[in-house]
């Protein structure tokens, strides 16, 4: 039985001239439990040395609903000022456009204030990805688009991309930009399966968006699955995984990578072992049928 390619070895973010390994990093919950800098400066090598180099933060990262605005950010700031080096080996991306508790706001005063700031406390010159992190119904698109093209010609961010944006939204900014949008961040899963249905990886693939996957493991319900449909998505995995000699969660990543939209997940984990663990996902190889299997499972009705 033909099995499905391997992922290469550099994903190219759109049109943006970037190219960033195959499986990325997230650091939403790096802020969390008093982590140090010397703590932090730990995961990002485990990260760098996995081979890993596209960063994913945002500048709400560390809110916990009262406090900790940016302070995920700011973490990374310190670990990147004690090692100047560490810039170089990463593309460094980050979104904006969310004032808790929870208004959106991408008005130009706004956003380009949140740019700002962002840039200040990751203490850089220059954020290589900025996406807005979700829409702002009552921003206008052209508003929007005027605001990240300023900040381009700036040299204050290298590319743009939205997280959370529906396809209607995604094609209202893109129109208003003169440059072309690089990335799109939804959520998807093996428990998150809508974008496989719906039209998003469509349109990604239509109008050269390279998918970044946030919560790849369905928030961790993949690794302690409670309902009978998780389960049934977990032995599927679990099936594959075995036959291949890699964990759970290696199989889930690297079902994602097999489609043809060259989907990047974003590994949440804040474990050196776990981050280093991920980049197996690399040489996970997929059949149709199994490919299909977890699907199958996923969405609880055999395909039409």
């Amino acid at each position: 039985m033909s099995l499905l390619p391997l992922p290469p070895s550099a994903v190219s973010l759109g049109q943006s001239g970037l190219s960033v390994a195959p499986i990325a990093w997230g650091m939403w919950r790096l802020a969390e439990g008093g982590r140090t800098a010397a703590d932090a400066a730990r995961l990002v090598h485990a990260a760098l040395d996995a081979g890993i180099t596209l960063l994913d933060t945002a500048d709400i990262y560390g809110f916990n609903g009262e406090g900790g605005f940016g302070d995920a950010e700011a973490l990374l700031g310190e670990v990147l000022v004690a090692e100047p080096g560490l810039r170089a080996q990463m593309v460094l991306a980050s979104k904006g456009g969310i004032m808790p508790p929870l208004p959106y706001d991408q008005s130009s005063e706004y956003l380009a204030a949140a740019i700002d700031a962002s840039l200040r406390r990751m203490q850089v010159e220059r954020i290589d990805l900025y996406q807005i992190h979700r829409p702002d119904i009552l921003a206008h698109p052209q508003e929007v688009a005027r605001t990240l093209e300023d900040a381009l010609a700036a040299g204050k961010i290298g590319a743009l991309g939205v997280s959370n944006f529906t396809q209607g939204q995604t094609e209202a900014l893109a129109h208003f930009l003169d440059t072309p949008l690089a990335t799109t961040q939804p959520e998807i899963s093996p428990l998150r399966i809508d974008c496989f249905e719906n039209g998003e990886l469509d349109q990604a693939m239509r109008l050269g968006l390279t998918p970044l996957a946030w919560s790849p493991l369905g928030g961790g319900r993949l690794l302690s699955p409670e309902s009978a449909r998780d389960r049934a998505v977990a032995a599927e995995l679990d099936r594959v995984a075995g036959e291949q000699g890699v964990s759970r969660s290696v199989a889930a990543y690297s079902w994602l990578m097999a489609h043809p939209a060259r989907i990047v997940p974003i590994v949440g984990s804040q474990n050196a072992a776990r981050i280093a663990e991920a980049a197996q996902a690399l040489t996970v190889r997929w059949t149709r049928t199994d490919w299909y299997a977890v699907l199958v499972a996923a969405r609880g009705v055999p395909l039409p």
